[in-house]
């Protein structure tokens, strides 16, 4: 399940809900300033952030400049106890799902969860339809994994460009 931790005066939160509502791709939202994190939820977001902290931590936010904060210099059991306390240093929105992270409204960007989303439906039809399929290795809804789908749609359109060109 997809996680959007959000505020209500956050106009990209809004907006990264507002596509995901269109696009009809369930997720669960979490308000970090009404329910508090947990190290779990916080844990996974440095896990799987490309650039640990940075990606996930506003050093402009008020209570980052006010405390003088250096996040190198603390321990992660510390960081964690901190953000826990002051979730408004966190950068907003935060899109947390089985395997990566993004922050932030980008609307090239998001177009991922459309496509993991069309990956699962393909998915669906292969375990309900595909069975006995006698092109099963070949069939367009066999596919190990989200990751070897994306790969495969990008190939498929850079061999489209290049036939085109």
């Amino acid at each position: 399940m997809i996680k959007i931790y959000s505020s209500p005066s956050c106009s990209s939160c809004r907006k990264v809900k507002a596509w995901f509502n269109k696009e009809k791709i369930p997720y669960r939202e979490v308000n970090i300033l009404k329910e508090k994190l947990t190290e779990e939820d916080l844990k996974e977001m440095l896990e799987k952030s490309l650039d640990g902290t940075d990606e996930i931590i506003s050093t402009r936010s008020k209570i980052f400049k006010e405390q003088h904060i250096d996040v190198e210099s603390m321990s992660i059991k510390a960081l964690l106890a901190f953000i826990q306390e002051n979730p408004s240093i966190l950068k907003r929105p935060i899109i947390v799902d089985d395997s990566k992270i993004q922050v932030g409204y980008n609307s090239d960007e998001i177009e991922i969860f459309e496509r993991e989303k069309q990956i699962i439906a393909a998915k669906q039809i292969a375990k309900e339809n595909c069975q006995n399929c006698p092109d099963r290795e070949n069939c367009v809804h066999r596919f190990d994994d989200t990751k070897a789908a994306i790969e495969r749609e990008l190939l498929e359109k850079r061999e489209l460009k290049v036939k085109i060109n």
